[in-house]
């Protein structure tokens, strides 16, 4: 009876980690994520927006260190950050969003209008880049 309750008590334990849903599917991680790809598309797409490099590892390493507290294994991680499916899925929420605030390739001008708008929102994109103008 008492191997019985352990056991039982070691699956209720377990089962927040069990219940964990997939690392694609977590909310902050993607959304910070999103926000990463979309400043990459604003410096890549306008003249006068630089990338943070740095301050995009330190959110990098920061989103790291908030999966693994969640329990996501480093290899879970990895794999995650390093699939070309993921991130084709990330360059197109990207596209999308940045579609709605009315940034569409081969208008450079609507990319840095978009860039200084977060930049003066102070937002996480806007954090990940930097203006020349």
């Amino acid at each position: 009876m008492k191997s019985l309750k352990i056991a039982a008590l070691s699956l209720l334990m377990a089962a927040p980690a069990l219940a964990r849903e997939p690392i694609n599917k977590e909310a902050y991680i993607n959304q910070t994520l999103l926000q990463g790809f979309i400043a990459d598309q604003i410096a890549d797409n306008c003249p006068t927006m630089k990338p943070r490099k740095l301050r995009a590892l330190n959110e990098l390493v920061k989103l790291r260190d908030y999966a693994l507290t969640k329990g996501y294994s480093r290899a879970e991680v990895k794999a995650f950050v390093e699939s070309k499916t993921e991130k084709a899925r990330g360059k197109a929420e990207a596209a999308a969003w940045l579609k709605k605030q009315g940034a569409v390739p081969g208008k450079a001008s609507a990319y840095c209008a978009v860039g200084e708008a977060e930049i003066a929102k102070n937002s996480l994109i806007g954090q990940l880049l930097r203006s020349t103008r």
